[in-house]
């Protein structure tokens, strides 16, 4: 190629081959500036003087020596420089020419040098990437410590300061004044933390020029070719290359191809190119936010790099310094960036300086940009020039979790036995990815359960599925474990009608209201709120209990003392969890004594009238939105709000038990392998002993054990003694007659 200035026309200049040959001879010219430097620091005075104090001092033999050591992996194509003489251009400009002749060559070869790279990725100016390389020449040869420490003056400086890269880059007072700026916090070196000061930053005692600079460690690694990644962000950010994942995806097929067509239309379209594309992909885990991300990548053939915006905040870096530098990381490769757990920051106003930090990070560095997350969030202006586009994920309907329950099984070969695949679409609102994962535990059970040999059966996938959808409730809920089936509770034919209705309607649902469109003649309210409403003891509890059994769904009594809350809005928000958490997992909650929390609305006479009819208005709009079963039992039906009976899908009368109620009450209360006495006579306990279910269930037990106390049977007297107990429990007595009409 013709010669360049600077250099030899009869010269062959060849491209560098790697980042390295680069850096070795931009290493020979910074020796040369060093040599230079070195000259006017010897015209100080004598030194010889120094010897008795030989590693305290530097002296000028040492770096006579220092400066004759050829520097380590020298270029073979290095273009030897003759001597300086009269007509020929000096050493330095020789080797600035075969400098700027190789990078020419290289960049028509195709090969991207890391320095020219950053230069290109951070807008740098020659001045900036010399400083650079008079920073990053200690990482490569220790000899560049002690040309420094002697430059400087003093041993214990054993890195360059502002100073000295003045000194060695600028030749007049005006264009050390000039290159200052170079140093500002918001020029490229240190906002992008290419450089770093090495000082502490609140070290008011030093000048700029006396403040030592240090190559950011990540920055020094990719300059030398260091494996990609830094390791400062730990394991909360992963590179991945990406792979078409749509299987697990809940948009319709139409909505992802057009994201498709957007995705690389944005990066075709030169118009469209200098903006940034930034993605908000919004729903419940498992419905393919991230299938889609690593589907579009690949798309565009880019790299992913995924981050975890919640150890990114929990890390032991600053937030914004961590941001920064997950940002950096995403410009370096070059890759898309996949924000992982970002509701946190969009929910708390405290958090709006790490919003905005993050904003910035990703509006300098990141050209394509994903944020997934469960809710719904606008920007507020944080991308004002970014084009900015929010997909929420749909949670798949009754058909669609039919369709993948279907898909899934297929995919495992089918393995299950006697699985009910329409019963699970309706009995669990498991999103796809949930899907999956169940799948996995539940032949993780099977291979426990009986080896190799058997597949899934349907329990393996039942206890999988409530394993998974089991929500967590922060304190305001506690499990109860069903231990109650048909046989156990005891009614009038027709309330037991109504439980086995509510478990049909649980069970048909996803027929009714998906197969059959009765979900689009819906605003809201396909879920079950039934109430339970009777005496205590009646059996509301138990029944409870009994549907869930049937059903194979979890239970929860929600704890309304850790619901109800004096603090305006707090009651909202323990609300909100509750129903939100048992969306998730497809629970049945049951709100005990519910009239407490679901009472009439009262006159509003004053502010705290008013925000408990906002409370209520509330519960209102959160029962009406939730597809699952939400039972409330009252004592007193009488207290309910007619707002809340009018949206009952079932009521439930628990009347008390009459005399044959009672008596089967007696038979199904005591266990069959209690040892029984000969005198015991159900009947008559269900013609004397006038009292609840509940009540005949205490009696039972404490005569069970006056019994074994005993060592003996269970008696009439075991049990006359426990009914005299239990009335002096609420409050009356019993001489073995009991008087007056029944409750």
């Amino acid at each position: 190629m013709p010669g360049t200035a600077g250099t030899d026309p009869a010269e062959e200049i060849v491209s560098y081959a790697d980042g390295l040959e680069q850096l070795t001879d931009e290493l020979r010219r910074l020796d040369l500036l060093i040599r230079s430097r070195a000259l006017v620091v010897r015209g100080r005075g004598e030194r010889s003087q120094a010897a008795p104090f030989k590693g305290l001092v530097i002296s000028d033999e040492e770096i006579d020596e220092l400066l004759l050591r050829p520097s380590p992996d020298a270029s073979d194509h290095f273009v030897r420089l003759p001597r300086h003489g009269a007509g020929r251009p000096t050493e330095l400009e020789r080797i600035d020419g075969t400098i700027a002749a190789r990078r020419a060559a290289t960049r028509l070869s195709g090969l991207a040098l890391p320095l020219l790279r950053l230069s290109h990725l951070f807008r740098l100016t020659p001045f900036e990437e010399q400083c650079l390389i008079v920073a990053l020449a200690p990482e490569l040869d220790g000899k560049y410590e002690k040309l420094y420490a002697y430059l400087n003056d003093d041993v214990t400086r054993r890195l360059p300061t502002v100073g000295l890269v003045l000194d060695l880059l600028c030749a007049t007072l005006r264009e050390r004044i000039e290159a200052r700026r170079f140093f500002d916090p918001r020029a490229p070196l240190l906002r992008y933390r290419l450089l770093r000061f090495a000082d502490p930053p609140d070290n008011a005692a030093s000048s700029l020029i006396s403040r030592p600079l240090r190559t950011d460690e990540r920055i020094a690694g990719f300059l030398l070719g260091a494996p990609p990644g830094d390791p400062r962000l730990g394991r909360a950010a992963s590179l991945e290359q990406p792979r078409e994942g749509l299987d697990l995806i809940t948009l319709p097929a139409g909505e992802v191809e057009r994201l498709r067509r957007v995705a690389a239309d944005h990066f075709r379209d030169p118009a469209r190119s200098d903006r940034n594309l930034v993605f908000h992909f919004h729903g419940p885990p498992g419905v393919g936010k991230k299938g889609l991300v690593s589907a579009l990548c690949a798309d565009l053939g880019t790299a992913l790099v995924t981050a975890d915006l919640r150890k990114l905040a929990d890390g032991p870096l600053p937030f914004e310094e961590a941001a920064l530098l997950l940002c950096r990381e995403v410009a370096l490769h070059p890759a898309a960036l996949c924000l992982e757990e970002c509701d946190f920051l969009w929910e708390d106003d405290g958090e709006r300086q790490r919003r905005e930090s993050l904003a910035e990070a990703v509006t300098t560095f990141s050209r394509l940009t994903f944020f997934l997350g469960s809710k719904p969030w606008r920007p507020d202006g944080l991308f004002k020039d970014e084009l900015f586009v929010p997909i929420p994920f749909p949670v798949p309907g009754d058909a669609d979790r039919k369709e993948f329950w279907a898909k899934e099984l297929a995919r495992v070969g089918d393995p299950a036995h006697g699985i009910d695949v329409e019963m699970l679409a309706g009995a669990f609102r498991l999103t796809p990815g949930q899907m999956r994962h169940v799948l996995a535990d539940a032949a993780d059970r099977a291979r426990v359960r009986s080896g190799e040999g058997e597949g899934i059966s349907a329990d393996d996938l039942l206890t999988a599925c409530r394993s998974l959808s089991t929500p967590k409730f922060g304190g305001v809920a506690r499990t109860v474990k069903p231990s109650f089936g048909w046989n156990d509770i005891v009614l009038p034919a027709d309330q037991r009608a109504q439980l086995e209705e509510i478990c049909a309607r649980a069970r048909h649902r996803h027929l009714v209201i998906g197969a059959w469109g009765f979900g689009r003649k819906l605003a809201y309210g396909t879920g079950q709120n039934v109430l339970f409403s009777g005496p205590s003891g009646t059996g509301k509890t138990m029944a409870a209990q009994v549907v869930a059994t049937e059903l194979g769904l979890a239970l929860f009594r929600i704890d309304l003392s850790q619901v109800v809350s004096k603090y305006i809005g707090e009651t909202e928000k323990n609300l909100d969890r509750i129903f939100t958490a048992a969306e998730a997992g497809s629970a049945i909650l049951f709100f005990d004594e519910a009239d407490a929390l679901f009472g009439k609305r009262s006159e509003v006479k004053d502010a705290h009238d008013r925000y408990a009819n906002i409370e209520i208005g509330y519960l209102l709009q959160k029962m009406e939105e939730y597809e699952g079963i939400a039972i409330l039992a009252t004592n007193l039906r009488a207290n309910m709000d007619e707002a809340f009976v009018r949206r009952m899908q079932a009521i439930v009368e628990f009347p008390f038990p009459d005399e044959a109620q009672r008596r089967r009450i007696w038979e199904v209360v005591i266990p069959d392998r209690v040892p029984l006495g000969d005198d015991v006579d159900f009947g008559l306990l269900a013609r004397e002993v006038r009292l609840a279910g509940g009540n005949i269930r205490n009696i039972a037990l404490a005569a069970a054990f006056c019994a074994a106390a005993d060592g003996g049977s269970v008696t009439m007297g075991h049990l006359m003694q426990a009914v005299r107990r239990e009335y002096q429990k609420l409050g009356r007595t019993w001489d073995g007659m009991e008087q007056g009409d029944e409750p």
